[in-house]
């Protein structure tokens, strides 16, 4: 199928895997398993195109649930779409530093940089002062002030936070304080909401120092791309430093990923899945605010989320938000 062809077929689905994950929960619930009832019942499938050979697309069917309704319904749904259909398990899905199963890593094991960093710099540990600790994906441009990227659960990390709020490097999970490692304040953020589809999560620190270093290891990236599925890509993060991975499914609807007790299970539309080409995962707890991008030096997104399984050599698969998107949310440019 060509890409608009495959969208139609995914539209036509979504309704179609809704009803049957309240059918699966309605079954369940009527056997006396509620809180598996509630999981089917929540968006059991995400829906999005993976790249197949000469620019064709498969239909990518991600299930969640190991349990025997979700199964099935990953099964009836790929019937549905006909051959065309790449089916994975994902198991859950969560955002990092968070729930598990993707808390950050111990700084011990981190092979990424997990010390204070002067000047700043892409990949290095930073977060809100109580938040345990994230990367710095990126400098972006807000009205001229230089600001850092990176994501709402590491800048942000609850409705609570507030403009002003301090921003330390390292994160306090790597022994970051204020005021001593104070690197600027919280300057806007995009709201995550219980109950709402969201599409980024997404924000920036205006920081205290203009003095930082722009290069990431593909040199400076200035422009944007729109990934199209099959692209070698990196990133550079704080957990596991440079990796290399290549795009598996873009345009993803109904991702559900978990950001702990306070925000739950938020859904997000038109993601962008990454796996791992190398022996070991593409991120890990701790790389979330990574920025992602190609081969050719070209910013593609902003990592925020991992499975508990799924890829070529089983460590997982990794979630973007579309930099674009990205950036026409906060309303920002890529520092250069």
């Amino acid at each position: 199928m060509d890409r608009d062809e495959a969208r139609a077929v995914k539209s036509q689905l979504v309704g179609y895997a809704r009803e049957l994950a309240e059918r699966g929960g309605a079954e369940i619930e009527a056997n006396a398993a509620p809180d598996a009832s509630s999981l089917v019942r929540s968006p059991t499938l995400a829906l999005g195109l993976a790249p197949r050979g000469e620019g064709g697309y498969a239909i990518a069917v991600r299930y969640r649930l190991g349990l025997p309704a979700a199964r099935s319904i990953a099964r009836k749904v790929a019937a549905e779409a006909g051959g065309t259909v790449d089916v994975r398990r994902t198991g859950r899905v969560a955002a990092s530093p968070g729930e598990t199963p993707r808390p950050p890593v111990a700084t011990a094991r981190a092979a990424g940089e997990t010390g204070r960093e002067r000047p700043l710099r892409p990949g290095v540990s930073i977060a809100h002062v109580d938040v345990s600790a994230g990367t710095l994906g990126a400098f972006v441009r807000d009205d001229g002030a230089l600001c850092a990227l990176s994501n709402y659960h590491v800048l942000a990390g609850s409705p609570a936070a507030r403009a002003g709020d301090v921003v330390v490097q390292p994160g306090p999970a790597d022994g970051g304080r204020a005021p001593g490692d104070r690197v600027g304040v919280l300057a806007r953020a995009v709201p995550l909401v219980p109950g709402q589809t969201a599409t980024v999560d997404a924000a920036i620190a205006l920081l205290d120092d203009a003095d930082v270093d722009l290069d990431h290891p593909v040199g400076r990236i200035t422009r944007t791309v729109t990934a199209l599925g099959g692209e070698r890509v990196g990133k550079i993060g704080r957990t596991t430093a440079e990796t290399a991975g290549v795009v598996t499914a873009i345009e993803l609807d109904d991702v559900v990923v978990g950001f702990g007790d306070e925000l739950g299970a938020l859904r997000f539309d038109g993601q962008i899945e990454v796996e791992s080409t190398g022996d070991g995962p593409f991120s890990l707890g701790g790389d979330s605010g990574s920025l992602v991008y190609t081969e050719g030096g070209l910013a593609l997104g902003l990592l925020f989320a991992g499975s508990e399984t799924g890829g070529a050599n089983g460590t997982g698969l990794t979630y973007v938000n579309p930099i674009d998107t990205v950036l026409g949310a906060l309303g920002v440019t890529l520092a250069g």
